[in-house]
């Protein structure tokens, strides 16, 4: 397996997403894995804030040179902030995915999803399934 990035201190879904709990609210992104599946990203199209999300629905998508994939709700909940940089600059999601390659910020409906979701150890056993 690649030596892929999974910081413990974040949450995973199977569709590639992590959440770091933030204050009131979870910061969302995708891991470094999908991002080194699709390539170097062109554009990343962001929900409006105050939009409400449902988990496991599409709120937006992310294109790349190689494909178009959509986003999903990790988790129900509002969208409080989004990654407006990503607009002009949609290649920090290569550069730093888990930093200001960031997409948006949600507030849970339920605090107790995130923690439903996968830990590291367990997405980086779900990525290695995938190589596989």
């Amino acid at each position: 397996m690649a030596d892929y990035e999974f910081p413990e201190d974040c949450r995973y879904t199977d569709g590639d997403e992590w959440l770091r709990p933030e204050g009131d609210g979870v910061r969302v992104g995708i891991s470094d894995y999908a991002q080194c599946q699709l390539g170097d990203v062109v554009f990343v199209e962001l929900p409006e804030v105050g939009a409400t999300l449902e988990k496991g629905k599409s709120f937006g998508a992310i294109e790349s040179v190689k494909a178009v994939s959509d986003l999903f709700a990790p988790v129900s909940g509002s969208v409080i902030a989004v990654n407006g940089a990503l607009e002009d600059a949609p290649e920090k999601v290569n550069e730093a995915c888990y930093g200001d390659g960031w997409i948006l910020v949600l507030k849970p409906d339920d605090p107790g999803e995130v923690e439903s979701l996968m830990d590291a150890a367990a997405y980086r056993a779900h990525v290695a399934a995938r190589e596989d």
